[in-house]
């Protein structure tokens, strides 16, 4: 295995991920200091949303997790880290409202959640067993070790890979309910809910490649030591 190799295949999409994170802080950043016009804080913007689309049964919370805001469908919770929960700003709006796409789509039965929801529990056995498997496996060099890394990462792959239209769909339901419901003003504050929605989606674009690199990476390992 060349080293030019391990950098497109490793190195490349852990360079993604890195710069996809940055942008997804700088865009918060940036964004979370500008205040929406209409005065709506992120809590009051997801109640409303959840609220005009007959939704009465989901709770929204605040969590101490930065950037750790999300909607979990078993629960029917809606977290909201603090500056999201609190704030009155494009960015806390924006993701407020892309949380409240998934539950929309959890109402609407929409297929790729529905879909991600079932492959959870395997995905999180997956990802708990896999450093072991990897290390095991070229360690003491068992084929079979290596095979079943490679089945991890296959899983891992399909579950970022069903990941992404949850993701985007979830971001236009965002970006066109804010404007309609006159959360967010056309211009430049749907210019910032924009730049907000498409850096943390940018985030899930890497861990797809990240996981697909990995894949094709140990894929390759494992047949050069068969050689």
């Amino acid at each position: 295995m060349t080293s030019e190799l391990y950098i497109l295949l490793i190195g490349a999409p852990l360079a993604l991920g890195l710069w996809a994170q940055f942008r997804v802080s700088s865009a918060f950043k940036t964004y979370k200091e500008i205040p929406a016009a209409s005065g709506v804080t992120g809590a009051d913007a997801a109640r409303r949303i959840l609220a005009d689309a007959g939704i009465h049964d989901v709770q929204v919370e605040e969590i101490n997790d930065m950037l750790g805001d999300h909607y979990d469908p078993s629960a029917k919770r809606l977290c909201l880290s603090t500056d999201v929960y609190n704030g009155a700003s494009i960015a806390s709006v924006g993701i407020a409202a892309h949380e409240c796409g998934h539950a929309l789509q959890h109402k609407l039965n929409y297929g790729p959640l529905n879909l991600r929801m079932q492959i959870v529990p395997v995905t999180q056995f997956a990802s708990q067993i896999l450093p072991f498997v990897i290390m095991g496996g070229f360690f003491f060099h068992m084929t079979h070790l290596i095979n079943l890394g490679i089945a991890c990462y296959a899983v891992l792959m399909v579950f970022q890979l069903i990941t992404l239209p949850v993701e985007f769909d979830a971001s236009n339901r965002a970006k066109a309910i804010l404007q309609q419901m006159g959360i967010i003003r056309p211009g430049e504050e749907a210019a910032g809910v924009n730049a907000v929605l498409n850096a943390a989606a940018l985030t899930y674009v890497a861990a797809f490649v990240a996981a697909l690199g990995n894949l094709i990476y140990l894929f390759l390992a494992r047949n050069h030591d068969e050689r």
